[in-house]
């Protein structure tokens, strides 16, 4: 009976099928069973959203009546709720939000509904907004802020206001509390009264969802903005300076998260221009918001020119400093000790400091993934990082143990992404980008959750039903949601093999915002961390950087026993070998095969997991609305034409270096290295990086 309720419900769906264009993400509407509400509690606009969503939403039994109740609970923590068939418990108004949200993603994708607790794996779980005051937006591949405007108009309207109130609702439904909402690389600008004056105004209307608002603020802002002759930290003028400021923020925006920090970094202004510590400026910020329950978040992404190896300079800056920062400060760490590759081994930081609060930050905007073309699921990426083990507590001393509290104990747990959000119709540019977004609060919630449930879970919200009459609704889960779901789970990785397999990382095109393939790409008098070859140090005897104790040591900032298995080839996983090290083409590989070969296979496999992609896809049009299957199809179409010149231009340039002739089961170049050198027209230039 419920297989036949299921089909007849999948089917009344299709009634009057009418364009797609992904602006309702994963919350499209249903039809609704009738239901009571009761909220035992005080009245509030948060709990009135709430009571809204279970009454325009609820599919459980009709005429059900659901209660909400704010009650003392020990084993609920933070925004955690205990959660019943027809019930919602916490000690929080934002807990019970999440708490209806839970409820009817429950509903909506056939998960049991049984007596339980949820409670958040971090305290904040924010997104990072790489916006800028004139409406562009850094990393951004979905159009302009939704935030700021180009023509620096700070009057509020009617729609700016209800496209932030979409924002933070779905915002809430997977569980995030806060949002940076300026770019870490920050104009002193945003600090200023008719800045903050529009910041007020975002602030009020994410407020309701249980949204907290940020922002990232310029070190040298009281020279910049307040007229001082200097930044330094210790200086008692710049003291007082933040700390009016801060007063001012907070007199505006009374619950104000605090401040995001990019300092004595990639030439943005820090305590090191005074001879201080990152300590002494994270101090300095965290004492101005430290009255009103604000958070500093001091971001560890630091490398200088001059190191050899950029990897290992955010553990030699931070590592010294473990336990000198003030208890609202979270020292946030990037999932990879350069940049947000493709594939990284996790940061060495994480469980290295054991006195300072630590906070994973992750991109969820596809810097280095395809922006938004290529159809790539970071959740899996996510999932082996928090995943992995530092063993610096011992064994299952995960990332993200020793992120949560589990480990260590920290005053405040947070998780941040960089978001992919823009004012394009379906958010991200890719609509597939939105499951990113999806995932990504799903796991800041729960960081033990298995990408495939979180895969599942969005397929089936995001898209439901067969759109044409030669598509049932019972051959929906055989037909669509398994093949698509393998789909997704298998994107990252293939976008790894056809760009940067084997450890291999940063041989983008920085021509083209590091888009498409560049290994050679090395501008005359351009430092040399921002080319490729700094990289993949390719040349007659072999490929990879040599982070061995031979090399850079890098491998001694991980804790035994990753030290030694990442120090020696015969040990060091696949996936991580070019990584660590620098080895002969014809080195023999765990498969048999010589590096040379197995790198020409990974590339070609990319290539050919990408072209299966598109074939999946084309037999779920009958699952599709029209538009989105179009959209979707499309970019899958570019992908495979990416796919085949990464594949191309790597195997081309680096056979110079190994002289070795392409596997003959290799599809053969359909390019040539010269002309893809040409087409890339190489334009020296490089932006800060965020």
């Amino acid at each position: 009976m419920k297989k036949l309720l299921f089909s007849l419900w999948l089917l009344s769906t299709t009634l009057g099928l009418r364009a797609e264009d992904g602006h309702q993400l994963w919350l499209r509407p249903h039809q609704a069973a009738p239901v009571t509400v009761v909220v035992a509690a005080k009245n509030s606009t948060l709990l009135a959203m709430a009571k809204q969503e279970l009454e325009r939403n609820w599919q459980g039994a009709a005429g059900a009546t659901v209660t909400l109740t704010l009650k003392k609970d020990n084993a609920i923590k933070h925004d955690g709720f205990r959660l019943g068939p027809t019930s919602v418990r916490a000690t929080t108004e934002a807990g019970l939000l999440y708490g209806v949200f839970e409820l009817l993603r429950r509903q909506q994708t056939g998960q049991p509904v049984a007596d339980k607790v949820f409670n958040p794996s971090y305290e904040y779980r924010l997104l990072n907004h790489w916006d800028n005051p004139d409406g562009s937006v850094e990393r951004g591949y979905a159009g302009h802020s939704i935030f700021w405007r180009k023509d620096s108009s700070f009057v509020v309207t009617a729609k700016d206001k209800a496209l932030w109130q979409e924002y933070a609702r779905a915002n809430a439904s997977v569980g995030l509390n806060g949002a940076v909402i300026n770019n870490v690389n920050a104009s002193p600008l945003i600090l200023s009264a008719e800045y903050l004056g529009r910041t007020k105004a975002i602030a009020d209307v994410l407020r309701p969802y249980g949204v907290k608002t940020f922002l990232a603020v310029k070190f040298s802002s009281p020279v910049l903005l307040g007229g001082l002759k200097t930044a330094d930290p210790l200086d008692p003028a710049v003291k007082k300076w933040w700390q009016a400021k801060a007063k001012e923020i907070y007199q505006q925006i009374p619950d104000f998260g605090g401040f995001l920090v990019k300092a004595s970094s990639e030439g943005q202004p820090g305590p090191q221009d005074y001879g201080r510590t990152h300590a002494d400026g994270a101090n300095m910020l965290a004492d101005a918001v430290k009255p009103y329950g604000g958070l500093v978040m001091w971001r560890a992404f630091v490398y200088s020119p001059n190191d050899k190896d950029r990897a290992k300079q955010a553990y030699n800056e931070f590592v010294p400093l473990d336990g000198k920062f003030r208890d609202n400060i979270i020292v946030q760490v990037k999932n990879g000790p350069v940049d947000f590759q493709p594939r990284e081994p996790f940061s060495p930081l994480f469980g290295a400091l054991k006195k300072t609060s630590v906070m994973p930050e992750f991109q969820i905007t596809q810097e280095y993934l395809g922006h938004s073309i290529d159809l790539a699921f970071l959740s899996t990426m996510w999932e082996e990082c928090l995943g992995s083990d530092t063993y610096q507590a011992g064994p299952s001393s995960t990332v993200a143990r020793v992120t949560d509290g589990s480990v260590y104990p920290q005053k405040h747990t947070a998780m941040a992404g960089v978001a992919n959000t823009g004012l394009d119709r379906n958010w991200t540019g890719q609509d597939f980008g939105q499951a990113n977004w999806y995932a990504f609060g799903r796991l800041a919630w729960n960081n033990q959750l298995k990408s495939a449930q979180i895969a599942d879970e969005w397929l089936k919200q995001t898209f439901t039903g067969a759109t044409s009459s030669t598509a049932s609704a019972s051959d929906w889960n055989t037909n669509f949601l398994a093949p698509v779901t393998q789909l997704m789970l298998a994107s990252r990785e293939a976008i790894v093999n056809y760009s940067m397999p084997l450890g291999l990382h940063h041989i983008m095109s920085a021509t083209h915002d590091h888009y498409g393939p560049g290994p050679w790409w090395a501008p005359p008098k351009m430092r040399a961390d921002w080319t490729p070859p700094y990289y993949h140090q390719a040349d007659a005897q072999g490929v990879g950087f040599d982070r061995t104790t031979g090399g850079s040591n890098a491998v001694s900032q991980y804790h035994e026993p990753l030290a030694g298995q990442f120090n020696n080839p015969a040990t060091c996983p696949d996936e991580y070998l070019l990584w660590f090290h620098h080895l002969p083409w014809d080195f023999k590989m765990k498969s048999g095969r010589t590096l040379w070969d197995e790198l020409a296979l990974h590339y070609d496999h990319g290539v050919q997991q990408v072209r299966q992609f598109q074939q999946v896809w084309d037999k779920a049009q009958p699952y599709v609305d029209a538009e989105r299957f179009a959209a979707v199809q499309n970019k899958l179409r570019a992908q495979s034409g990416n796919a085949v010149l990464w594949k191309d231009a790597c195997l081309l340039y680096f056979q110079q270096f190994s002289h070795l002739p392409i596997p003959a089961i290799v599809e053969p170049p359909m390019h040539t290295l010269e002309g893809v050198i040409a087409n890339d027209a190489v334009r020296p230039r490089q932006q800060p990086r965020p």
